[in-house]
């Protein structure tokens, strides 16, 4: 299978590149290839001919997409569309990921695929206008939310991943406040991505919400990160509120796998499992 994926550096994008190694696989760095740029787009998609294109590509910095608010949607939803229509034209299949920050956090039970969307930051907002148009324009596509991602490769973006900014803080012993009151699942990319090189196997498309299983706050996350280690971290809870980030968070957008689940492919592994997966490779790796 000729595949081109979007983003082949980036913290999925390199676990992607890795699980499907076996195929015809095309990387392109974001800097290669600027999905905001239709014409290059285009070009490159009737050069490459792939029969798959897997786009990474986001801009997820939350709290800067409230003020930086028409590059969010430039990538996240323009540059969608540019990649929906030269996908369209060569009848390649598009997987695009989007996020658990569509919805309002106002729940109490996980978000299955069929819940009403209802965005309450920038980032949010401009992601599902990304989904809409991409169902929209072209119909052979995988829509995949996801939640809490970390892996191997960082993500550049944000300076690292979550699991290693606990554990660089912890290591300098810095004091650590962690809010208790946003409820999530914690994703590992080497999952998502081993999930992904599944589903693409198949012509099930459509949306799909793909995370670990189970659920936790961050601050039961970083307890977590830092009890399998054995470490002593300063580590202690806090609130939304107290915490003032810019960008509003839902306070529960923990998603369902709910239409994995109805064709017998959810088997991901639960969220604690997963964790302990990547500190024991990260551990490997490093020594």
């Amino acid at each position: 299978m000729k595949i081109l994926l979007i983003g082949a550096n980036g913290q999925l994008g390199s676990d992607l590149a890795e699980v499907l190694k076996a195929h015809d696989l095309i990387p392109a760095t974001h800097q290669e290839l600027d999905v905001v740029r239709f014409e290059k787009v285009q070009e490159e998609f009737r050069k490459c001919q792939p029969e798959v294109v897997i786009n990474t590509a986001a801009f997820h910095r939350v709290d800067v997409c409230e003020t930086e608010v028409m590059s969010a949607f430039e990538v996240n939803a323009y540059g969608v569309r540019n990649l929906a229509l030269a996908a369209r034209e060569v009848e390649a299949v598009l997987v695009h990921f989007s996020t658990d920050y569509v919805f309002d956090g106002k729940s109490s039970q996980p978000y299955t695929e069929s819940d009403l969307p209802n965005p309450i930051n920038a980032y949010g907002v401009s992601k599902l206008a990304g989904e809409k148009l991409l169902e929209y324009l072209w119909q052979k596509c995988f829509i995949i939310r996801t939640c809490g991602l970390y892996g191997h490769a960082g993500s550049s973006g944000k300076g690292g991943n979550f699991v290693e900014m606990m554990l660089r803080k912890a290591l300098h012993e810095e004091p650590i406040r962690v809010v208790e009151d946003q409820r999530l699942t914690p994703t590992s990319t080497r999952e998502l991505a081993r999930k992904v090189k599944e589903l693409i196997q198949t012509k099930h498309y459509g949306l799909y919400h793909i995370t670990s299983n189970g659920e936790c706050s961050w601050y039961e996350f970083a307890r977590e990160i830092f009890g399998s280690q054995g470490i002593k971290a300063n580590l202690t809870p806090t609130t939304s509120r107290e915490f003032r980030a810019v960008a509003r968070r839902p306070a529960y957008s923990v998603l369902e796998n709910a239409r994995l689940k109805q064709l017998g492919m959810d088997d991901l592994k639960d969220w604690r499992e997963a964790l302990h997966e990547y500190l024991k490779n990260r551990t490997r790796t490093v020594s």
